[in-house]
């Protein structure tokens, strides 16, 4: 089964690690939710704070599991925790992976901030062979909350 899947991650930081993830899961033919570019993102920032509600909102609409990609600056961001909370609002599996490893565009490493969301599953996106075991970290997510 193919599962829409959204992806949360502090954009600034995180936004070519990120990438990697959602390459991967594309190229296997998944879909993928939660991606923008910088300039549709900045827009939807002039919207102020219910726009980019809206936007997240909008996001995770068809989608059953959201993966937390964990960086350095994610555990402080009020949009993954909104994005945390509306999930399990709408009852969708959650994981977290640690993706602090993967290397930047500069090809630099960071630590990870801890392993969100709390009491879910989660993984080392290096350690544990992401490429590979994603979709069945994604799967076991979607069953663990019923869907």
């Amino acid at each position: 089964m193919t599962r829409r899947t959204f992806f949360s991650f502090k954009y600034k930081q995180d936004v070519s690690r990120a990438m990697v993830v959602r390459n991967s899961w594309v190229t296997q033919g998944k879909e993928a939710a939660g991606f923008v570019d910088t300039a549709e993102f900045e827009k939807i920032k002039k919207g102020g704070d219910k726009a980019i509600e809206i936007w997240i909102d909008n996001q995770l609409k068809g989608t059953s599991v959201t993966v937390i990609l964990v960086g350095e600056k994610t555990c402080n961001s009020r949009w993954i925790k909104y994005e945390i909370e509306k999930s399990k609002e709408i009852g969708n599996g959650l994981l977290g992976i640690d993706i602090s490893k993967i290397k930047d565009l500069d090809k630099h490493t960071s630590e990870r901030c801890g392993k969100i969301p709390k009491g879910y599953d989660f993984y080392l996106w290096n350690n544990d062979d992401g490429y590979n075991n994603m979709g069945d970290w994604i799967e076991k997510a979607a069953k663990d909350a019923g869907r």
